[in-house]
């Protein structure tokens, strides 16, 4: 159960994408690795490095000596959630509540009436200048109520909920003033309210992650999706002994409202980061293309475990299970990367490690969402593949997923970095 436990932890304290990438810093210094800031020279050899931009999206490699290529993982630190508006204090009625607008497409109803928190980042005037300061304020702070049942006798036939009515937050029954806003804010950073420049602040599901059932079957928590993934491609890639090639960790934000920011997985970071690299090894454009062409990726996002109340909504033959390993994801409009090639190198490597894997594919008649994976091949190009830990209530604000699969998505991700997997055109040969 350690695996469980320490993933436990990391969601709990993952509460936003700064904070998701705050943790994964964490492990990565402590595993030997040498952050680079992205607007200062690189000098990097054969080594274990990261960069980041706008603290939630991280790029690490892991550069061995042997063949030039890439293998990468790639994650994302967002969940569907609520985020403030700049102004965010509505004084009415009697109450005081905060100004949201939806974040992702989040399962409303899912929020109200449970404690919820803030957290996020806070730009603060220093006498050194700006400063970003990661706030979680580590209480029962905001709740958001569903009207009564008396006064909305239709609600449990179906109720569509109005973001900007239905889903603003209390923070005071009257007791509070717009301006104790702020002041409650710099309290938590111990500054002074004029100190406060800006405000990137989430809605935070207060319940922990927890391990449910009898048989301790299940694990529930906010933001499984897709911090699950995140975390065992993290433990899995500095747990990997690399010997004969590039490994490479990649995290991005954004991925819940389309991954078009800068720090998204359409943007330059990829890209950017992959060249530097190249021009710091004192490589040539030609060994950098010739590099991508042997490089594989894997977007790493959760995938649709089989409903128990619902199996009509899923492929008849393409339906994965809790506790029963990872999915391999596939989708004939390209919305995954998976094709034939790729999944061919995957299988291999889970066959020889002996390590349970399912597949996903939608209904043909229903449509499914999209990930990272695609997304960054527009800026990147390489082949690839999509898989994900099967999952209940995704996009709820508390989610379920299987408590083996944990192991098992870590024992797959440290498999591949550790693979030798030797891209010749359309021919491979996977060394396991």
């Amino acid at each position: 159960m350690d695996i469980l436990r320490d993933l436990m932890d990391f969601l709990d304290s993952s509460v936003t994408m700064f904070h998701a990438i705050n943790e994964c810093e964490k492990v990565l210094q402590k595993s030997g690795f040498t952050y680079l800031p992205e607007n200062e020279k690189w000098n990097i050899n054969k080594g274990k490095y990261y960069t980041k931009r706008n603290s939630s999206s991280l790029i690490a490699f892991d550069i061995a000596k042997g063949d030039y290529r890439f293998q990468i993982s790639a994650a994302h630190s967002d969940s569907p959630t609520f985020k403030l508006k700049d102004r965010p204090v509505i004084e009415a009625n009697g109450y005081l509540k905060l100004n949201v607008e939806g974040y992702g497409g989040m399962i409303n109803a899912t929020w109200l009436d449970k404690p919820l928190t803030l957290a996020g980042r806070v730009m603060v005037n220093t006498d050194k200048g700006i400063e970003s300061r990661l706030i979680h304020i580590n209480r029962d702070l905001l709740i958001i109520p569903n009207v009564p049942i008396h006064f909305n006798r239709e609600i449990n036939k179906g109720f569509a909920f109005n973001n900007q009515v239905d889903m603003l937050p209390i923070l005071s029954a009257g007791n509070l003033k717009e301006a104790d806003f702020d002041n409650m804010i710099a309290k938590e950073l111990g500054i002074e309210p004029e100190d406060i420049l800006a405000k990137d602040l989430y809605l935070v599901n207060r319940q922990k992650a927890a391990v449910v059932g009898f048989d301790d079957e299940l694990i529930s928590s906010g933001r499984l999706d897709d911090l699950e993934c995140v975390y065992t491609s993290l433990r899995g890639f500095v747990e990997a002994e690399n010997k004969n090639h590039i490994n490479v960790f990649a995290v991005f934000d954004n991925e819940e409202v389309g991954s078009v920011t800068k720090q998204g997985a359409m943007s330059t970071f990829l890209a950017s980061t992959l060249d530097r690299v190249n021009t710091a090894l004192g490589k040539s454009k030609e060994e950098y293309y010739r590099a991508i062409a042997k490089s594989i990726l894997i977007s790493c996002d959760n995938a649709h475990a089989l409903h128990p109340n619902h199996p009509e909504l899923f492929d008849v033959k393409n339906r994965p299970v809790l506790n029963q390993g990872i999915a391999i994801k596939e989708s004939a409009n390209q919305k995954y990367t998976t094709d034939a090639f790729s999944r061919a190198i995957l299988k291999k490597i889970l066959e020889k490690k002996n390590i349970p894997y399912q597949t996903f594919a939608n209904r043909s008649d229903i449509a499914g969402g999209s990930t990272l994976g695609n997304l960054s091949n527009t800026v990147v190009s390489m082949n690839a593949v999509d898989i994900g830990l099967p999952q209940l209530a995704m996009h709820s604000a508390y989610e379920t997923a299987g408590a083996k699969d944990v192991g098992y998505a870590f024992e797959a991700l440290k498999a591949f970095f550790e693979a030798n997997i030797d891209i010749k055109d359309d021919k491979v040969a996977v060394e396991v």
